[in-house]
């Protein structure tokens, strides 16, 4: 029902009420402002859940006929066609949305039309950049994890993904073409980002079918599925990784290496690439959903690195250490009682970390997941270029390449961050929550879930999980790494910093390794605004704590502040401040307890 005729029926039935003694007038204006409300929350709800279905095909699902979605039996279209379309779509559905009045929806609704609109002109964002053109940077890619098929059952879900392995050059082709428009343009990562990556493509180049990476799901297969099948199924796959994905994945690497890297261009920053600083300055905005701009970020970073680099000192005297800052950082690099002796042994002192904090999530956390993670090594085709670690639904990873540049010490403050109380427990709680629409549980703002994931670091000192003044000064270079982030960020892509000043300023102010160091900067000038999310998200996370302790003071319980934060799953900065406000104003209106 419209509003207008919404209105005409309640003032119909309002006439015949008052002629024999019925509604009162609060009565009738009650009733009035509930049907308007039901009506803009019928319309949101028609736009988020039309949305959800419209992104779930054009990502590579389709519908299961049980109300969900399941993988299809294709790779998503990448070309200019497809995503012009996925621009045009979210043009429409954001006009829509603008039609429809917050004031008439419920809380929750006004979430979920904030984030709505917040992916949706993420969406615009990234269609005014063309940022297709650019599929890749130094931590993320197009080319790896096609090989993973979990969940695979049935005959028929093999022969799905069958099908999306021989779709795999096809998928490259589009992915080829819209690099080499962004070539012609300006428009790519730089240069000293780009040489070298190859060796994640090449990996996945392999003699036999049986050796390539894309081969294990068949390996071993479930006992439902007949012998006579399985044999089919390995036959059908040999043939389609020698004759489809290992030629896709050759063609792809003489694209890389002979073509496209030739052809980046030689700067560092954003401001450099076509209208480059509007550029930049959208990046910040997706990244950290705040209106921040780059100056205000970098003073930011510059006030934190001087506040932890005071804390550093105050560690490094309760570590008995004699000497300055400096010389502290390059004993913790150096000394080898900090380096794991196996990959085992790192995996392992994560996975001994994982389980005290297991100990003390109760005293922390009103709601906790059902589901569990397991911890694994970051496959060894992105390793020597990727982050220390990553978490995520069901699973966190550790990097256990080049055991010497992944000290110990900061594994503590690692593992709280990727797994628990950190990405994965976060990932599952989001994954859980019934009572908000499906396309909030797979929404993934960076502001604030490595918000989330920094401030558990933080939250690890209350838990006592740093043991030692090593292991809580590897947090605290954590935070510094985070901090430098917001300073190295903006220095490079909007004040003309040179690779090398970013390397220095980061390795002169944490005590990463070398080669972290090089790898960590590199990500940020590949990845223009994703890095500044981290410690801004933080800061508002802790703030937000800070006033609530000062508001409610014994009122104050810190398991339902989490409660309520990751209830929500990932939101906007501004939304999370707007609800944590009212979390606040509610928490003040309870009776004290007595």
């Amino acid at each position: 029902m419209s509003v207008s005729l919404a209105f005409k029926a309640l003032a119909s039935a309002s006439v015949l009420a008052l002629a024999t003694g019925g509604w009162s007038a609060h009565a009738m204006a009650r009733d009035t402002a509930a049907t308007v409300q039901a009506d803009a929350s019928a319309r949101l709800k028609a736009l988020y859940e039309g949305d959800w279905d419209f992104n779930q095909r054009e990502n590579g699902s389709e519908p299961d006929g049980q109300g969900g979605y399941k993988r299809s039996a294709r790779l998503p279209e990448v070309n200019v066609e497809a995503q012009q379309r996925r621009v045009d779509h979210a043009r429409r559905v954001l006009a829509e949305l603008d039609t429809i009045p917050l004031d008439q929806l419920s809380n929750e609704d006004r979430i979920n039309a904030a984030v709505l609109r917040t992916n949706l002109e993420h969406t615009l964002i990234e269609g005014r950049a063309r940022e297709w053109e650019m599929p890749f940077n130094s931590d993320s890619n197009f080319w790896t994890y096609l090989d993973r098929a979990g969940g695979l059952r049935t005959v028929s879900d093999y022969e799905r993904h069958i099908a999306v392995l021989r779709d795999i050059p096809r998928y490259f082709g589009e992915h080829t073409v819209n690099m080499r428009a962004g070539l012609a343009r300006g428009f790519s990562v730089p240069r000293v980002t780009a040489e070298g990556r190859d060796s994640s493509i090449r990996s996945f180049i392999t003699d036999t079918a049986d050796e390539n990476a894309f081969f294990a799901p068949f390996r071993s297969m479930p006992a439902t599925i007949p012998a006579a099948e399985q044999e089919r199924l390995r036959a059908d796959a040999r043939g389609v990784i020698l004759e489809e994905v290992i030629p896709a994945y050759r063609q792809l690497l003489s694209f890389y290496n002979d073509e496209y890297v030739p052809q980046t261009r030689t700067t560092l920053a954003a401001h450099d690439m076509p209208d480059g600083p509007a550029f930049y300055a959208e990046q910040i905005r997706k990244y950290t959903t705040t209106n921040l701009t780059a100056d205000e970020i970098h003073n930011i970073g510059l006030s934190e690195v001087a506040r932890i680099e005071a804390e550093m000192h105050e560690v490094m005297k309760q570590a008995g250490f004699d000497g300055t800052l400096q010389q502290f950082i390059t004993f913790l690099r150096t000394d080898p009682q900090f380096v794991a002796k196996t990959p085992d042994e790192l995996l392992m002192t994560s996975a001994w970390v994982a389980k005290r904090v297991d100990a003390k999530l109760a005293e922390n956390f009103g709601l906790l997941p059902r589901r569990p993670y397991t911890i694994i090594p970051v496959p060894e085709a992105l390793a020597p270029f990727y982050t220390a670690g990553r978490g995520g639904l069901g699973s966190c990873q550790m990097n256990t390449y080049d055991l010497p540049s992944r000290p110990l010490y900061n594994i503590p403050a690692l593992t709280l961050h990727e797994c628990a109380p950190g990405h994965s427990m976060q990932a599952a709680l989001s994954a859980e929550q019934e009572g908000i629409p499906a396309f909030r549980r797979s929404t993934y703002f960076s502001g604030y879930g490595e918000g989330w994931g920094l401030y558990t670091e933080w939250l690890g000192v209350e838990m006592d999980i740093y043991r030692t003044p090593y292991e809580n000064f590897g947090r605290l270079s954590y935070e510094m790494w985070r901090a430098a982030r917001l300073v190295i960020d903006t220095g490079v892509h909007s004040k003309g910093w040179t690779r090398e000043q970013a390397i220095d300023y980061l390795a002169s102010h944490t005590a990463l390794s070398q080669h972290e160091v090089a790898t960590e900067v590199d990500r940020y000038i590949s990845w223009p605004g994703q890095a500044l999310a981290y410690k801004l998200g933080e800061i508002t996370i802790r703030r937000l704590r800070a006033e609530a302790e000062a508001a409610l003071g014994e009122k104050f319980d810190k398991r339902t502040f989490h409660d309520r934060i990751l209830a929500m799953g990932a939101v906007p900065l501004t939304t999370l401040e707007e609800q944590m406000r009212a979390y606040i104003a509610d928490e003040q209106a309870k009776p004290a307890a007595r």
